[in-house]
């Protein structure tokens, strides 16, 4: 993609040059001389961006490579070119400029997301982000589940006597044992 760049950073000055050669006989061609110069330095800064490149253990950007555990925080303000300004444990920061297609851009920000475990992703922390369980220290207590009287309070202390006297005696019925016989 930053050949495709760097040919329309050069249609750009070019035409800036014919539109300046044709400016000293119509001053209303400064207007365009100067769009176009504008639009061609914008090009040119973009084709010249370092290449990123996505490892197991580190990101590189250009020569520099950055360690996942270093970075902190991970957010994206644009899309088309895609920028993503990165934070470092020193507090550093990398502004990170892509000017690829729309699903190679996706596709880099998806990667550089999934990596970067310690960081924040757009104010949100990785787990959360990514919608995995919180760990059991981050997870809320759970309230027991509330429970509900089914009787009375008369008829709970009811029961209660008859089940005591089911354990001591053997039966409910209040016959004496001689009158069973």
């Amino acid at each position: 993609m930053p050949r495709q760049y760097a040919w329309a950073g050069l249609v750009a000055l070019l035409l800036s040059g014919f539109s300046g050669w044709l400016s000293w006989t119509s001053p209303l061609c400064w207007i365009a001389t100067g769009l176009l110069l504008v639009s061609a330095a914008i090009v040119l800064y973009l084709a010249s961006r370092a290449p990123v490149e996505i490892y197991d253990s580190h990101v590189k950007i250009g020569r520099t490579a950055i360690p996942w555990k270093q970075i902190r925080r991970l957010d994206r303000s644009a899309s088309t070119p895609l920028m993503i300004r990165l934070t470092l444990a020193d507090k550093s920061r990398h502004l990170i400029i892509y000017p690829g297609d729309p699903e190679s851009s996706s596709g880099l920000l998806r990667n550089l997301r999934r990596y970067s475990r310690e960081a924040l992703i757009d104010g949100v922390p990785y787990r959360q982000f990514w919608g995995e369980a919180l760990t059991a220290a981050g997870a809320k207590k759970q309230l027991p589940a509330p429970r509900y009287p089914l009787m009375l309070p008369d008829d709970e202390a009811e029961v209660e006597r008859m089940f005591q006297r089911l354990k001591s005696v053997g039966h409910l019925d209040q016959k004496t044992s001689s009158e069973d016989k």
